[in-house]
């Protein structure tokens, strides 16, 4: 029996803040088990919220030196969870926030320096997991299919209602992001002051604009096969002018109608695959009317797990995905990403060496 202890952190595009999972992984019988031991969401002030939303169109010095600065910010936030639990940890596995999503063109990059992270936690650390891919040609997304094959065998499907929807496939290995999702509901709750839409009450209160409905499902993107990921980019690019067209439209029945639209297309994808149950995660799960217009939607069962997966499956994902990078197995599948090949993905910081023992039978 091979046990690791790992700390995932993950910052998504939905900028709630930082997850981080403290998390034990067993190797045993030629099997994977997990446990998520204790986790927390660190939410981002608001010179955090300013400096990750703008650095895209920043001043070229801004992002060397906001890599720098939140790898050490992430690197004390991790010191104090660790000390405030009292934790044994061999190594950080970090995500990143990512500020460009360009595979088209060859390029991604989540910034947290993971020298910055080490420096400041004293652990050695993992991170820069979706480069690799990119260079292979893939699109260095989604990675957490790999996890939920190991992990979450047990569902036809995972969906993980972040800040875009993305969905992994058992039977088929398919997986690709499907739509915005939070990122959308956070853009708009913050036009009246909240932090995102509760419950999705505010949509539920609202009416459904046939008209702008229609047009968010004609966006291009929709209509793509292949392997394919989102960006903020894209949002930016593709999904608001469509939503900026309907200015005059009230802020509920935008949100009502985007939700029926995100639901739609999460149900297009379940509907294509003969699937009896999907496993949904991510901060949109709490979405109540999301959650019922998508079973409306379907005849597949939706399975909704406790708090700490709902909340932290992504972060354990990546925790793992460095458990199998220390391993030197394949931790990125080409079958999902449109890469050439299946590859080990993620960039080594600090002092491995007293992991020796634990690395591949």
């Amino acid at each position: 029996m091979t046990k690791y202890n790992v700390i995932g952190l993950m910052s998504g595009t939905s900028m709630d803040g930082v997850d981080i999972a403290y998390c034990e992984f067993l190797f045993e019988n030629e099997k994977w088990h997990y446990a998520i031991k204790v986790a927390k969401t660190i939410p981002y002030d608001q010179n955090w919220m300013v400096r990750l939303s703008q650095l895209h169109q920043q001043p070229i010095h801004l992002f060397p030196k906001t890599d720098a600065f939140y790898g050490r910010y992430l690197g004390k936030i991790t010191r104090q969870f660790i000390d405030e639990h009292n934790l044994k940890v061999d190594f950080v596995s970090s995500h990143g926030h990512t500020i460009f999503h360009q595979p088209e063109n060859g390029f991604t990059a989540q910034i947290g320096c993971g020298a910055g992270i080490s420096a400041e936690c004293g652990l050695p650390v993992i991170n820069n997991f979706r480069v690799m891919d990119v260079v292979l040609g893939g699109q260095g997304a989604p990675l957490v299919p790999i996890g939920d094959q190991f992990l979450f065998n047990d569902y036809d499907a995972c969906l993980n209602l972040g800040g875009f929807s993305n969905i992994s496939f058992k039977n088929s290995q398919k997986a690709f992001d499907i739509s915005p999702c939070n990122m959308a509901f956070n853009l708009l709750a913050n036009e009246l002051n909240l932090p995102f839409d509760e419950d999705g009450n505010i949509a539920a209160s609202g009416s459904i604009n046939d008209v702008f409905l229609n047009a968010l499902n004609d966006i291009d993107f929709y209509k793509k096969n292949n392997a394919k990921s989102l960006g903020i980019e894209w949002f930016n690019q593709s999904f608001l002018p469509v939503l900026n067209q309907f200015n005059n439209e009230t802020i509920a029945n935008k949100m009502a109608t985007i939700n029926l639209h995100i639901a739609q297309q999460i149900a297009k994808v379940i509907n294509s695959e003969n699937i009896d149950n999907v496993l949904v995660t991510g901060g949109g799960t709490y979405n109540k009317l999301l959650i019922k217009n998508l079973k409306a939607l379907t005849k597949t069962q939706i399975i909704i797990l406790d708090n700490l997966t709902i909340n932290y499956k992504e972060a354990l994902i990546f925790a793992f995905l460095g458990v199998l990078r220390i391993r030197n197995e394949i931790n990125i599948l080409k079958s999902v990403t449109g890469a050439v090949s299946n590859s080990i993905g993620g960039a080594l910081h600090g002092n491995f060496s007293r992991l020796i023992g634990k690395l591949k039978d």
